[in-house]
């Protein structure tokens, strides 16, 4: 039978890149339901490809819309305006898959849906367990989910862990997250306070949205991945390491208590680890380019402050910081950086802000261990609302 597939932000890079492999095999996947934010139009013409059962929008204004254009060219999608259709098209009786593409803590309330409903969740949205933690981990013990990572980096991870997640704590030395460095590797950090949104966003290797670009050229992005590798390895802090690899071939790495080191390497395109999840434990093609290993130049490593300017990437230590600190230290981090990042690309403050933001709000907001979603959502509506103001005092 084909595989039924939610995709959760589907007229973004992760989105688009998983209907690419989806139509790559019609006979092994089909689109139950798709969600977009404000793109109309692109998810208008995914509907007309797809056919997709159900359709979502963030907005009822959106909603109307999509729906008024299905209706005038003639498709059977049927667009869903209530309030929890998200969480509905996520946890469906029907679906198989969720692909969880959503950007930022928006994403979380799908994520827990799918997770209680015991879905094969493919994470994308790293948020649902920087901002989720245990809650989440929780919800997908209980529902029986099975989670997959989709970050190229976490996907890596789990390509090279043992099967036996068991067996993990023993036989692990430490996991190796690849960091390309963003487009600011070797500039002067003395000038990123110079940097233009358009700068932040041109990555030297992958093709992403704006507000994980930002991430990247600030490591922000890693600080998020070190705290999801945490959680979804269940590895102590001390255990996860970071290492700059500008080419972005190998992914990840594990290295293991006799010091062997497994890597996984691959073309940066992320239809590898979509379709990876897609079809676990089995592989089918992805549409990316091999590997040419003899066209392939020199892979090099380097220390995150390697040349010396360790304050070239102040945000990437607050990973460390955040998972010592009381439970719930991280969804604050994450609220802070959003609010930071979006601040940034509105140039209502400077790119070298972005970190002096996050960690104002760090030492603002008081933290108590969230039991729940809703006990989430209001810690993360009040690092939003602190990070908010201290962005005004800085604009």
């Amino acid at each position: 039978m084909k595989q039924r597939i939610t995709v959760l932000g589907s007229t973004g890079s992760i989105g688009t890149n998983t209907l690419d492999v989806v139509a790559r095999h019609p006979g092994r996947f089909e689109v139950f339901a798709l969600s977009a934010a404000t793109q109309v139009d692109t998810l208008l013409a995914q509907c007309a490809r797809f056919s997709p059962r159900y359709a979502v929008m963030a907005s009822p204004d959106h909603a109307h819309e999509l729906a008024e254009k299905c209706r005038q060219n003639r498709l059977a999608t049927q667009v869903i305006q209530a309030q929890d259709a998200i969480e509905t098209i996520a946890s469906h009786p029907e679906v198989d898959v969720v692909m969880a593409a959503i950007v930022g803590a928006a994403g979380l309330a799908p994520c827990l849906a799918a997770a209680r409903a015991g879905k094969r969740l493919l994470l994308a949205n790293k948020e649902a367990l920087v901002v989720g933690g245990e809650v989440f981990l929780q919800a997908v013990r209980e529902g029986g989910a099975t989670l997959l990572p989709i970050d190229s980096e976490h996907s890596a991870i789990f390509q090279s862990l043992p099967d036996d997640p068991s067996t993990w704590q023993r036989r692990v030395d430490k996991i190796i997250l690849t960091a390309s460095g963003g487009p600011f590797r070797q500039r002067d950090p003395h000038t990123l306070r110079e940097v233009t949104p358009e700068q932040a966003c041109a990555h030297p290797n992958w093709v992403m949205g704006r507000k994980i670009s930002v991430d990247s050229a600030t490591m922000m992005n890693k600080a998020l991945e070190v705290i999801e590798a945490r959680y979804l390895f269940g590895l102590a802090p001390r255990k996860l390491d970071v290492v700059i690899h500008p080419q972005s071939i190998i992914h990840s790495m594990v290295q293991y208590t006799d010091t062997s080191v497994v890597a996984q390497m691959g073309t940066p395109d992320m239809r590898v680890p979509i379709a990876y999840g897609l079809a676990w434990p089995e592989r089918v093609e992805s549409g990316a380019a091999a590997l040419d290993f003899h066209a392939l130049g020199a892979m090099t490593f380097e220390a995150i402050d390697d040349h010396g300017h360790p304050e070239r990437f102040p945000g990437l230590r607050l990973a460390w910081e955040a998972l010592e600190a009381p439970a719930g230290t991280t969804a604050v981090l994450n609220a802070a950086n959003e609010v930071a990042v979006a601040s940034f690309l509105e140039r209502r403050i400077r790119f070298d802000q972005i970190h002096a933001l996050n960690l104002e709000t760090l030492s603002s907001v008081a933290v108590s261990k969230p039991g729940s979603l809703d006990d989430l959502l209001a810690l993360d509506q009040q690092a939003r609302a602190s990070a908010q103001r201290i962005a005004q005092r800085l604009a």
